[in-house]
């Protein structure tokens, strides 16, 4: 009998009955520490087992620790913790022959690499001891080596292993001890994110399965390896299929600050030269996470065709490979017939992908064959897998087995967090039937006790066309009452909100203050078609606003809502919008804003901030060719009608988030205070662009929602 069998893991019990429902309570932003997180699920080469790692916060000791967990993919089982250190133990791999994992920890004091052996049984082994630490290590095809990611002083790099360690490791330590704590630099991306990175460079190196020979592959003052995560979607370096060359996605040989020009590059796993051989030099936009397939005669990866356009459309380029990575052929675009930008992404077969894109507020699962055919869902030797939605939620860590027949992924909703999700092929042939399986999760207790309703996703006319927008209405909803509204606005701008869980701005704890949310998607949203993202560059406060305000329009018109009670909110982007909110007339409609780590100055901006090809591409050029681009959206040119409105806001800023600078918070502060306006200026000396620690993320929420409920009070009436 030809049968499909669906594995759901861990995901949610459905309770639907009125008793259990009444049950259920709103919840709170507590909660938010209490789910596990559940992520990079890794499918063992038989398809018979998968490798994943769950997170856990020690709310009490404000930090979190990882382990890995064991699921049989046929549920037949439980799933089972298999490491244990009470530390981090992350980025499960498995070895070529399915008998051992491959993770990194810190349970050393930093962080090295370590292989368990699951047949054996007992402690894991060290593999790595390098005092710059390890880690994102992956297995050579023929379980040899093993190739991982450290950051390195680049000085020493082309010295023999134990003299550069050394090197590096009284480097670092002269540096921790001195009581002089200057920083001298001398090119561009002299810190990222949160922190200072100075010279320092991401080198790959191989070291033998057996620890006892390690070697810098990618010497020289170059990163071999993504510093951001635009260009980043997993691994980003793999073993050639004769397990003699490692491809890798390598930074800009210069202008790494201002250039998306990433390159696919190859070297021997001997290599000692600073010179890497380049495999994408012809394309100037950027390449990244080189996959062969199974049979190691393709060699497939993602890529842009603009340059410094890091929003650009991602396309899957296809090539020919001999078995030590060389071309064979010349690369194709397979998917330059459809307009949708590629995220994740495996081998389905020998001449099939599948591959995760972002689609209309959620995200997708396509196909693509050798001959540019794309379909919606995921595809086995040359045959879709019927009756499974191609549009889920958010998708993520999408995994195969060996032969293509079963495959796991992340799968979180904007009701529930991450929970693993996977297909399987039959023997026999294909079937649209599916048979569920009862489901087992990590959260499954704490999720049965809390009231999440569903989104509604709705369409609002803008002036050429549509524009999607999600709404949560709050626990306990009644809509003969009227309710207050929170407006957020997602950063980016080139990102979405879509059908996902976040620990960061979760919109089910703000439904449960009382408030219905709206969620809007304007132009320069993704997963709309790429003219839709392209909108949005050189104009900022153009019709991405006048999106915003129509969308304000129809959440006004709406019979439950109360149009007195309506307050914003945005981080990065969102907060952004925030600021352009206050200067313009829309803020008469806004009993109060709330901008997290914003861009109030587009012109400082430039001048603090670290990615500047984002800046740069988004005015059109350098502040100074191009002056008047750079003002005619920067809040900071129209402060004056802040004092006009009086709209209050909440400024939230932190002095790591070297993305969008202090001082743009600064600026927005002085002249909030100046003009009179009500202003509340909150600032985590400890955090980056995000709040990350569990003590302050909560103490975040509480200034969110003390700023709301004074002015904004919640509750249907």
């Amino acid at each position: 009998m030809r049968k499909l069998l669906f594995l759901a893991f861990l995901t949610i019990i459905t309770m639907n009955s009125p008793t259990r429902a009444a049950e259920k309570r709103p919840m709170t932003v507590e909660d938010l520490f209490l789910f596990q997180r559940v992520a990079d699920p890794q499918i063992s080469p038989d398809g018979k087992s998968v490798a994943y790692q769950v997170t856990e916060v020690d709310f009490d000791a404000n930090k979190s620790r990882t382990h890995i967990w064991l699921a049989a993919t046929d549920a037949t089982t439980p799933p089972r913790q298999v490491t244990s250190s009470g530390k981090k133990d992350s980025h499960p791999r498995w070895s070529p022959d399915g008998t051992r994992l491959l993770f990194e920890s810190n349970r050393s004091g930093t962080s090295q690499l370590y292989i368990l052996d699951l047949a054996a049984g007992g402690e894991a082994r060290k593999v790595t001891e390098i005092s710059t630490g390890a880690s994102t290590g992956i297995w050579s095809p023929d379980g040899s080596h093993i190739a991982f990611v450290s950051t390195v002083h680049p000085e020493f790099s082309e010295w023999p292993f134990v003299e550069s360690d050394k090197k590096n490791k009284e480097k670092n330590d002269a540096i921790e001890k001195s009581p002089v704590k200057v920083k001298t630099f001398t090119k561009l991306f002299y810190r990222h994110w949160d922190e200072y990175v100075g010279d320092k460079r991401q080198h790959l190196f191989v070291v033998t399965v057996d620890g006892k020979k390690c070697h810098d592959v990618t010497p020289g003052d170059r990163d071999a390896n993504p510093t951001s995560s635009t260009f980043s979607v997993g691994d980003d370096f793999t073993f050639t299929p004769d397990s003699s060359h490692l491809v890798f996605t390598a930074v800009p040989v210069l202008g790494e600050s201002w250039s998306t020009n990433h390159d696919l590059c190859r070297v021997s796993i001997e290599n000692k030269s600073t010179k890497w051989e380049s495999l994408t030099s012809a394309n100037k936009g950027a390449d990244n996470s080189p996959r062969f397939s199974p049979d190691g005669k393709k060699l497939a990866w993602r890529s842009q065709a603009k340059a410094g356009y890091e929003a650009d459309k991602w396309d899957i380029q296809v090539v020919d490979a001999n078995p030590d990575g060389t071309f064979a052929g010349k690369p194709e675009n397979w998917t330059a017939g459809k307009d949708v930008s590629i995220a994740e992404f495996a081998w389905g077969s020998n001449h099939t992908v599948n591959f995760v894109a972002h689609d209309a507020g959620a995200t997708s699962l396509f196909s693509v064959n050798f001959s540019g055919e794309i379909k919606a869902g995921i595809a086995y030797g040359g045959k879709m897998l019927g009756g499974v939605s191609a549009r889920q939620g958010q998708i993520s860590g999408l995994t195969a087995s060996r032969d293509g027949r079963v495959w796991m992924y992340s799968l979180a909703k904007m009701s529930a967090p991450a929970h693993l999700h996977g297909v399987r092929f039959s023997q026999s042939g294909l079937n649209s039937e599916i048979k569920s399986l009862e489901p087992l999760g990590h959260n499954n207790t704490l999720l049965a006790t809390l009231d999440l309703p569903r989104p509604e996703s709705v369409q609002v006319k803008i002036e050429d066309g549509e524009m999607q927008m999600w709404l949560l209405k709050p626990p306990g909803f009644d809509a003969k009452k009227k309710w207050p509204v929170v407006y957020l606005i997602h950063g980016g701008p080139q990102g979405a909100w879509e059908d996902a869980w976040s620990f960061r701005w979760n919109a089910q704890v703000w439904a449960a203050q009382g408030y219905v949310i709206a969620m809007p998607n304007p132009r320069g949203s993704t997963g709309f078609g790429q003219k839709f993202v392209d909108q949005i560059s050189s104009d900022w406060g153009g019709k991405c606003y006048r999106d915003l305000v129509a969308g304000l329009d129809f959440v006004e018109k709406l019979p439950y809502v109360d149009k007195d009670r309506i307050g914003s909110a945005g981080g990065s982007f969102g907060g952004y919008m925030q600021n352009w909110f206050a200067v313009n007339d829309i803020s008469k409609r806004l009993k109060c804003l709330i901008t997290h780590c914003s861009v109030y100055n587009f012109e400082s901006m430039w001048g603090t901030t670290e990615e500047l090809w984002f800046d740069e591409y988004e005015h059109g050029g350098l502040p100074w060719e191009i002056p008047g681009k750079y003002r005619e959206f920067s809040p900071h040119t129209r402060a004056g009608e802040m004092g006009k409105h009086k709209t209050p806001m909440l400024i939230i800023h932190n002095d790591l988030d070297f993305r969008c600078p202090i001082g743009q918070g600064h600026e927005l502060f002085n002249a909030l205070q100046r003009q009179g306006v009500p202003s509340r200026f909150v600032n985590f000396p400890d955090e980056g662009h995000w709040v990350l620690k569990p003590k302050n993320s909560q103490h975040w929420h509480k200034e969110v929602f003390g700023w709301l409920t004074k002015y904004v009070p919640p509750g249907g009436k």
